[in-house]
């Protein structure tokens, strides 16, 4: 079978390499899936360069966590799923419900992910695609789509209806939170460096936006936006390098799910300014399998699909990782296989 292989040692995207590997048999517990689709996470432009903070990496690695395809045949133990099903595999394989532990696999790092024509998973990090999806937006769903449904639904402190969520940036896990928030009756702010990414998410449903190149002190225009109460949940994605705005965005008793270090590891990180609010910092690290399935039912009810900007090709996967760190997309970005 055709896959791509990150070389042990590479620490560039130099060592991304297309190859061929023996075609995976499904073990009693497993499903083997012909995969059709995968997508790009800010995740896997980092596990290629060497840069990812997340835990061991597996040694020629077959990258990338996001993939949905068809099952092929199923291990003798089987029974959640049948030959021809529409499935996608799930970020962490063997993490169906309960506490986060960090020795369960994940896929694209410590375990072989999907960019690959052929896939075997355990039944327990496979799931059923919602009602009327194409492979390529079941692609989209394992990592972005699960996280913001996890930030915001599955949360400690879910989402109400009249709330405000703020999402920063336009990325897969903000623009998956504002379906989301819109979707449970929730007023949603969004933030981006372009005018026109802006305007696109307003189709989208948002309620308002803000240029944060033409106002880089956007919390000070979220307390205006918000009769200075400040909004109920932040989608946090950039991490250290905007946390200090997100704590003094934050309601009283509001709740920054921390997903993400797109704005840097470096920033001011004192938690004073939300501690005297008594607001959350929750992180948030993708989600259950149980999740995946609770997400994909709401997906199926509300008719909610995924923003894909582009497309490309299986032996123009390079090519899409180039075009991640561009940052010049909305939404998710998809590989057919």
């Amino acid at each position: 079978m055709k896959t791509y292989v990150l070389q042990s040692g590479s620490s560039t995207l130099d060592g991304l390499k297309q190859t061929h590997l023996p075609e995976p048999q499904p073990s009693p517990n497993q499903v083997l899936i012909r995969v059709h689709a995968t997508s790009l996470n800010f995740r896997d432009n980092l596990v290629a360069n060497g840069a990812y903070f997340g835990g061991p990496m597996k040694n020629d690695l077959v990258p990338l966590s996001d993939g949905a395809g068809e099952v092929l045949a199923i291990g003798s133990a089987v029974k959640r799923f049948k030959q021809g099903d529409k499935v996608a595999g799930t970020f962490f394989q063997t993490w169906y419900d309960g506490a986060m532990q960090f020795s369960r696999p994940a896929m694209g790092g410590s375990a072989n992910g999907m960019l690959s024509e052929l896939v075997a998973l355990h039944e327990d990090g496979v799931v059923h695609l919602p009602d009327g999806y194409s492979f390529e937006e079941g692609a989209t769903l394992p990592c972005a789509a699960v996280t913001a449904w996890h930030a915001l639904m599955a949360t400690r402190n879910p989402v109400k209806p009249g709330q405000t969520v703020l999402c920063l940036g336009t990325g897969g896990v903000s623009i998956f939170a504002l379906q989301f928030a819109k979707a449970a009756g929730a007023r949603v702010i969004i933030t981006s460096s372009s005018d026109e990414k802006l305007a696109r998410a307003k189709e989208l449903g948002a309620d308002e936006g803000i240029n944060y190149k033409e106002i880089p002190d956007w919390e000070k225009k979220v307390a205006e936006l918000t009769s200075k109460r400040g909004v109920d949940h932040i989608i946090e994605v950039g991490g250290p390098g905007t946390l200090q705005k997100s704590y003094k965005a934050v309601a009283p008793e509001g709740q920054i799910a921390l997903i993400g270090i797109v704005a840097g590891h470096q920033g001011d990180t004192n938690p004073l300014t939300m501690m005297m609010k008594g607001a959350n910092l929750q992180g948030i690290y993708v989600g259950t399998t149980k999740m995946f399935e609770d997400m994909t039912r709401a997906i199926t009810q509300s008719k909610i699909k995924p923003v894909i900007d582009r497309t490309f090709p299986f032996d123009q996967a390079p090519e899409a990782y180039r075009h991640l760190p561009s940052g010049n997309f909305l939404g998710k970005l998809v590989i057919t296989v």
